[in-house]
């Protein structure tokens, strides 16, 4: 089996985690998913992830939970870590202590806030500009699951600009349309180092694909959503979604649901020469 092949595998392990986080996952499950057995799932995994699959189910509930901490006032932090997939609130906070340095509490209470990193100049000059500026107007709209055929990328900087242009080459061989273009934001920059944080580059397709390899598919869940129309140039991006989970989130009444947050694109700056970006922010809500 070659890599694309194994990638594939990898990525329906990837999506079943991201999909419902509070599931009961586990190896032996995800292996099934993947079409492994087990112990060769684990070598896979950690081969194209970087780290274990415990380790990665374990980070992406624990970031998850530190969003809906930060910026879900109404539940309770039993509440937030069942929905993030933990089942005892005592092994719950200890592990979030470990992560974060402090309790759930204390981090609820912005001890544990904290800006986008700034060490990408970029995105420094960026914070500055967006945070004087009034966000744009929101609407609520339910939208519809949407499949995609997708590339996944670690690390928010200019380099997803490589995860488009595979995807792009990969949609002209198909003879597909290249202009509905979406990216998945799997983290918070807040607390996640950027090089660390991830991104899923996808095209909108009408059906899952027959066959795959280094470019897969998968469906974006539906729901209610909060979108904002935003513009700019690269630096800017990062920096207005903090602005809307800092300032806009904890005003609406609205919780934020555990579904990934993304991006359609009118333009997309890691393609364009100028780097200019038009696109629509989608924020997975409840109002319950």
């Amino acid at each position: 089996m070659n890599s694309a092949q194994q990638m594939s595998r990898i990525n329906d392990a990837l999506y079943e985690i991201h999909r419902n986080i509070s599931g009961d996952l586990n190896a032996a499950g995800l292996a099934r998913v993947a079409a492994y057995s087990e112990q060769h799932f684990h070598r896979v995994f950690q081969r194209f992830t970087g780290e274990s699959v415990n380790h990665y189910i374990r980070r992406t509930r624990l970031e998850q939970a530190a969003n809906q901490l930060m910026f879900d006032d109404h539940s309770t932090v039993l509440e937030v870590a069942e929905k993030c997939g933990f089942h005892s609130l005592s092994s719950f906070s200890r592990v979030f202590k470990e992560t974060f340095g402090c309790s759930p509490g204390r981090w609820r209470g912005n001890e544990g806030s904290g800006k986008l990193s700034l060490a990408d100049p970029d995105i420094a000059a960026g914070y500055r500009r967006v945070w004087q500026r009034t966000l744009p107007a929101v609407t609520l709209q339910t939208v519809a699951p949407q499949p995609v055929a997708y590339v996944r990328h670690r690390g928010y900087d200019r380099s997803i600009s490589l995860a488009w242009q595979t995807l792009l080459a990969w949609a002209e061989q198909q003879g597909r349309e290249s202009d509905r273009q979406l990216g998945l934001h799997h983290s918070n920059p807040a607390w996640v180092e950027l090089s660390q944080c991830r991104y899923v580059a996808c095209l909108a397709i009408d059906r899952p694909l027959p066959r795959r390899g280094l470019v897969s598919s998968m469906t974006i869940p539906g729901g209610l959503h909060a979108v904002f129309a935003l513009q700019g140039r690269y630096g800017e991006l990062l920096p207005w979604l903090s602005k809307i989970l800092e300032q806009w989130l904890p005003q609406s009444g609205l919780k934020m649901r555990t579904t990934p947050a993304f991006v359609r694109y009118e333009k997309n700056h890691f393609l364009e020469a100028d780097e200019q970006f038009v696109l629509r922010f989608y924020l997975p809500v409840s109002t319950l």
